[in-house]
């Protein structure tokens, strides 16, 4: 889960004062002149990106514009859970996942042998391929050894490794299901896909918490860019509304306990926030190299122009105070996008309605662009909940819905914002707004930063 989900219990014996040293002045100057560079785009259409499908799986079902529609409208997905008894939980609300089916997409054994976590990936992932008109008659006429799947989760199946494991100790380790292992592991996700298409280029997981979805962009991309494929599926799934999930979130004190008013639960930059709402689902792109694009005549939604990871190297939960690692981060996306700053107008924001993370990333912003008056920031946590991996995934979709569509959805209950927060928040209404570029945060638990670029396309 995400390094600024909150102060926790682990805090009280772990003081973060601790890790703060006089390298803070330093590596701020060091951040300030990495700014200053002027960087050139790429221009070689062999390691171009653009993005030609994508598919999810949301708190508001499969379809991508009903997704966005809702996101637009400020409907939230917060609610109460049902799908467990919550009545000895202090926390009774998520963004769950309701009436979800992969009719046409897992057949009927697989789907009763799947974790949650996977049957989201499947149906997310073929959805994408289908959109970018990857279907198997197209893909047979391709080279597959170009093709590759990496797709992460924060948690992976968790599910059928919880209720393994409750079943060993209940029955004896014979009860134990030969799909335990298989349909546990976080890499099953891309293996999955991979099967299915028959993709056959580099194929594996990346697990970092909640950066998961963009660091697997990022990599998909430097595939391609090193001439190593011509087309990656690339994002994250998660299902962490579960007895453990919420349960372990709830332990830790991550949660909002806004129990009686669930819409109203997760507010990010307002003072009143008390913690994040889990949330769940699956958010994939098609990641495809410009010429191989056209030559196909693929339609783009959008251009991938770069990325970056780093670390805070700081604590195990919480970033750092003064946002440094993730303005280090943004100033290395922008420097491999080839970017200035000044070309930024709008940031998804990370954004979790926690104590610990909201304003480190707002100071980071500011820290970056210098000049925030044309820029825009939002966090779609605020309407769906946190997806953990899956975030950056489902946000990577708002964010290229709002480049084709020109409207960003607003960030929900801004009602008393921050002193701080002077950035304009699109506060619980929609703002029309024309995206010259974009960037999409992720941070996870560890000090796990990501980042990733996003723009418009024009051959």
């Amino acid at each position: 889960m995400l390094a600024s989900c909150f102060s926790t219990l682990l805090t009280q014996s772990i003081n973060p004062k601790l890790f703060l040293t006089s390298s803070s002045a330093r590596n701020g100057k060091k951040i300030r002149a990495m700014a200053s560079s002027s960087p050139k785009r790429e221009t070689d259409p062999k390691k171009r990106i653009v993005i030609t499908g994508m598919g999810l799986v949301s708190v508001f079902g499969s379809d991508i514009d009903v997704y966005y529609n809702k996101l637009l409208a400020g409907e939230s997905g917060i609610s109460l859970i049902d799908r467990f008894d919550t009545s000895d939980f202090d926390v009774k609300i998520a963004g769950q996942i309701r009436g979800f089916s992969s009719d046409g997409y897992i057949n009927g054994k697989d789907d009763h042998r799947l974790d949650d976590c996977w049957r989201y990936c499947l149906v997310a992932g073929k959805r994408a391929l289908d959109d970018a008109n990857l279907g198997k008659k197209a893909v047979d006429t391709m080279d597959k050894t170009r093709m590759g799947v990496l797709v992460g989760s924060a948690m992976g199946g968790n599910t059928i490794y919880s209720d393994g494991i409750e079943g060993s100790v209940q029955k004896g380790p014979k009860n134990i299901s030969p799909f335990f292992i298989p349909y546990s592991i976080s890499n099953m996700g891309s293996a999955l896909l991979a099967i299915h298409a028959g993709f056959m280029g580099p194929t594996y997981s990346i697990s970092t918490a909640c950066a998961t979805a963009n660091h697997c962009f990022i990599a998909a991309a430097n595939h391609i860019r090193r001439g190593e494929a011509d087309v990656m599926v690339a994002g994250a799934s998660d299902a962490g509304v579960t007895l453990a999930g919420v349960g372990g979130c709830t332990a830790c004190r991550a949660l909002s306990l806004r129990n009686d008013e669930p819409h109203k639960a997760s507010r990010p930059w307002d003072i009143h926030r008390d913690g994040f709402v889990m949330g769940e689902g699956s958010g994939i792109l098609i990641m495809e190299r410009m010429e191989h694009a056209m030559r196909r005549g693929a339609r783009v939604y959008a251009e991938y122009l770069g990325g970056a990871a780093s670390c805070d190297a700081h604590h195990i939960t919480d970033p750092q105070p003064d946002g440094l690692g993730v303005a280090s981060c943004m100033i290395k996306s922008l420097k491999d996008a080839g970017v200035d700053a000044q070309e930024v107008n709008y940031a998804n924001a990370h954004a979790t309605s926690t104590r610990a993370g909201d304003l480190p990333e707002v100071k980071a912003i500011k820290r970056v662009f210098n000049n925030t008056s044309q820029l825009k920031i939002n966090s779609t946590k605020s309407i769906i909940g946190h997806g953990l991996g899956a975030a950056g995934g489902l946000e990577a979709i708002a964010t290229i819905k709002a480049i084709n569509t020109g409207w960003l959805h607003p960030t929900l209950n801004q009602d008393e914002l921050e002193a701080e927060v002077t950035i304009d928040t699109v506060p619980n209404v929609k703002k029309q707004h024309q995206i010259n570029v974009a960037i999409s945060n992720s941070f996870g638990f560890g000090g796990h930063n990501s980042v990733a670029v996003f723009a418009p396309f024009s051959p």
